[in-house]
């Protein structure tokens, strides 16, 4: 009976241990921006992380068309771009805040693809938690100031997100690993300029190499395995509803270590726009897991 309940609690918590990694990485990430910018950073974790995926899965091997490659590189610069966007935002904004509002962009995604009357329940859920957080603090009411680059930035990072799972659908005959590692090959390439640019030489410095090598790991190879393990053994649903735990998660790692204090206004929001992820989630039509989740922004290469 007990072999049978940790069989059943373990995928759960192979998503929340994935959550997690995600976010301790990203915020330890974030300690670099000082030193080599927002991109500079964002270069390391991405270059990193391709890096990493590309020695585990070695694509070459599944002999991919011009036409797979076209698709993987348009993918591929969706998720540069939103891995580059969120890490400019979570410079601006509290980890936490930035973190709900990007996950505006799948669950647009989810309501617009699936059209029943429920799903504009959470959209309109979703919204009022944006409203919370953005619109009541231009009529004076306290909830906690917030930098309107960083929301811009945030914003149109979420529309990346979107762009990315449906794209993301399009490579979904293709083995999963082969996307995955040239997508994020693909981000790099679009990203490191940024990064250069940024940083200059300073990108090169051996300690700040080893550190993005670690900070590549914890939010992109762990979480990667993590997901993969738990794919296989809860439903698509379930999986999205521990999923949605993430911008909680990221606002008790901003709180721990970087001493990010939200108001209780903010908190409030965030678990409206939790709520409606869940809700989502929950609610949807039943799908197989697929073989492999793309990852997320920092996600998972999210941005989160």
């Amino acid at each position: 009976m007990q072999h049978s309940l940790w069989q059943r609690l373990l995928p759960s918590l192979a998503v929340l241990g994935s959550v997690t990694s995600l976010c301790v990485g990203t915020s330890f990430a974030k300690h670099l921006f000082p030193v080599i910018g927002a991109q500079g950073t964002t270069a390391l974790r991405v270059g990193f992380s391709a890096l990493i995926l590309i020695a585990i899965w070695r694509p070459w091997r599944f002999a991919p068309t011009k036409a797979n490659l076209q698709q993987i590189f348009i993918f591929g610069t969706v998720l540069g771009l939103m891995n580059l966007l969120f890490y400019m935002a979570i410079k601006r904004l509290p980890f936490g805040v930035t973190v709900a509002i990007e996950f505006i962009g799948p669950l647009t995604v989810a309501v617009w693809t699936s059209r029943r009357l429920l799903d504009l329940v959470w959209l309109a859920l979703a919204a009022l938690g944006l409203f919370m957080l953005l619109i009541l603090p231009l009529f004076g009411v306290q909830v906690g100031t917030l930098d309107p680059v960083g929301l811009l930035y945030a914003i149109v990072a979420a529309i990346c997100w979107g762009g990315y799972i449906v794209l993301g659908k399009r490579t979904g005959q293709m083995h999963g690993g082969m996307v995955v590692s040239l997508a994020l090959l693909s981000a790099a390439i679009i990203v490191v300029p940024f990064g250069i640019a940024e940083a200059g030489m300073k990108l090169l410095t051996p300690s700040l190499l080893l550190y993005g090598l670690a900070v590549a790991a914890v939010s992109s190879a762990i979480p990667y395995s993590l997901e993969m393990f738990a794919l296989k053994r809860m439903s698509h649903s379930g999986f999205s509803t521990m999923l949605a735990t993430e911008p909680a998660v990221a606002a008790l790692a901003g709180m721990l270590l970087l001493s990010e204090h939200l108001s209780v206004f903010q908190w409030t929001a965030i678990g409206v726009i939790m709520a409606a992820a869940m809700g989502s989630a929950l609610t949807s039509q039943q799908q197989p897991s697929p073989e492999m989740k793309p990852l997320k922004p920092d996600t998972q290469a999210n941005p989160a």
